[in-house]
């Protein structure tokens, strides 16, 4: 291609949404990645789309129910131009009741979905029914949400990558950065951005998952005992959950995983005897807020960084391409201050 005009360091899927905003307003974009696409935390198995609690409302809330409700039209826009599905859809979400001050929690929920979700979306205590897809709740009742959705990362990154080579984009495994430069590199970005520092600016926190056969497509996915179970729509199943801030090998699957799935078996006997297809392990990157780290990059003048996805990056990806488009095309700041990667310093 001519010389770009953008160039994102990273080819996970917030470097590819960057990429994929660019171009649709008419950048000349390339990619740069020497591990290749959707090889990091975006090549995961897992992709559960949830929403932050209804309560306590703050700006990282608001945006991730804003992209929350982009992601439809998002994943629908990149399916079309790729031709391949990213495995998205509005599930929703069901969580048993565990006891009753976690029932008067829920239904307090219940009331300010209301004032923050409006009529996007609900958040509704119901009796629990019994059925084989759903968790056991001992106090009879369970949390239904409408916003969650799942996605399936792997499928949907490669899919995303494509679309951005559909548009004219190039992704490549060497090469020059040209034009306004973005680094969305991950945990490796945030390592160099603390080595550089004082103090920790962000880390990488590893998490397991497994893949198993089970055909749930067009279920909801399910929350319990801290795990998240994904009925993914090509008929298998993830079960993910683990959270390792300390770890000897960031890929290496170990009896963290095992015990993930005796709990998750457990909690929902019908997958018990459903084969294991996968066994994964990914770090993912977190910024010292925890909230993204978008905007001007602290240590390289003149560069951009967009960071800390964690485990929302699905979710806050389609409003993170836009607002760093905004930023690197057009010189607007439209991500909320709280993002800035200013104060993350």
């Amino acid at each position: 291609m001519a010389t770009a005009e953008v160039t994102v360091m990273g080819a996970g899927v917030f470097g590819l949404s960057i990429a994929f905003a660019c171009l649709r307003r008419g950048a000349s974009v390339q990619v740069i990645d020497p591990n290749g696409v959707a090889t990091g935390a975006s090549g995961g198995i897992v992709g559960a789309l949830a929403p932050h609690v209804p309560e306590q409302w703050n700006s990282k809330k608001q945006f991730q129910f804003e992209s929350l409700l982009m992601a439809k039209a998002f994943w629908g826009d990149v399916a079309d131009i790729s031709g391949d599905d990213p495995g998205y859809v509005r599930s929703g979400r069901v969580q048993p009741v565990m006891d009753a001050t976690g029932l008067a929690l829920a239904q307090q929920r219940a009331l300010t979905a209301v004032t923050h979700w409006g009529d996007a979306a609900a958040w509704n205590v119901e009796p629990a029914t019994g059925a084989d897809w759903e968790p056991t709740s001992p106090v009879g009742s369970v949390v239904r949400d409408s916003l969650s959705g799942l996605i399936h990362p792997r499928q949907a990154t490669l899919a995303l990558a494509k679309a951005v080579q559909t548009l004219g984009g190039a992704i490549l495994t060497d090469g020059s950065p040209q034009g306004r430069i973005i680094w969305a590199t991950g945990w490796a970005g945030l390592q160099e951005m603390t080595a550089q520092h004082t103090r920790q600016i962000g880390t990488g926190v590893k998490g397991q998952a497994a893949l198993i056969q089970f055909d749930a497509a067009g279920a909801p996915q399910l929350f319990a005992d801290t795990l998240h179970i994904i009925p993914h729509l090509d008929g298998t199943v993830a079960i993910g959950g683990t959270t390792e801030r300390t770890f000897d090998h960031p890929t290496q699957t170990d009896d963290a995983l095992e015990q993930l799935l005796t709990r998750a078996f457990a909690a929902m006997p019908v997958l018990a005897n459903a084969p294991i297809i996968e066994r994964w392990a990914g770090v993912r990157p977190r910024s010292r807020s925890r909230a993204p780290m978008l905007g001007e990059h602290p240590y390289r003048a003149g560069e951009f960084v967009a960071n800390g996805g964690f485990k929302i990056g699905f979710g806050m990806a389609p409003k993170v391409g836009e607002v760093m488009a905004d930023l690197i095309l057009d010189q607007r700041v439209t991500y909320p201050p709280e993002f800035d990667a200013a104060r993350s310093l």
